[in-house]
């Protein structure tokens, strides 16, 4: 083989392995089209931006309404501003935004229990939707199972039967 004949051979893969990844990018572009027109897309995109606003709610619950009562339960104590300096100079008694303004070590243990509060009550309360969603469908289940079976007429081959003896009966 000579190396115009190489040459060649190289342009010909090159194009066909062009053509070959354009043909991909096209499926996948229309693959995507398909998967974005699903009406799946809208939902989880709705429950995204409820769940957004959802947190601003719990997050509020908890800075607002349970860390005051936990902090009246524990003796007046904060968990938001626990911390511990791991290095770095800290003056004492400063808040955890303080501390960590001044570029020391900080072990902020009480942001991370507070993080853990807000995860269990949007558990609980994701599990309280969830396990009121289930009760209506259960009782909408019911109700549908309950429902009598409105009375059926009378079937095609009843009817030509009654049309059959009735012209018996005329004849």
């Amino acid at each position: 083989m000579n190396i115009g004949m190489a040459v060649r051979s190289c342009a010909m893969g090159a194009r066909s392995m062009r053509e070959a990844y354009k043909k991909v990018g096209t499926h996948m572009l229309n693959e995507f089209k398909s998967f974005i027109a699903k009406g799946n897309v809208m939902d989880m995109a709705v429950g995204i931006i409820i769940g957004a606003a959802f947190t601003a709610i719990v997050t509020s619950l908890v800075g607002d309404l349970i860390n005051p009562i936990i902090g009246l339960v524990s003796g007046g104590v904060d968990f938001t501003n626990n911390y511990a300096v791991l290095g770095g100079d800290v003056p004492a008694g400063a808040s955890l935004e303080a501390a960590r303004e001044t570029g020391g070590s900080i072990f902020a243990y009480g942001a991370f229990i507070m993080a853990i509060i807000n995860f269990l009550i949007i558990a609980f309360v994701v599990f309280m939707l969830v396990r009121s969603v289930n009760k209506i469908k259960d009782a909408a289940a019911a109700e549908e199972v309950a429902a009598p079976e409105a009375p059926k007429g009378p079937t095609e081959l009843e009817v030509l039967l009654e049309i059959r003896d009735a012209l018996a009966k005329q004849a």
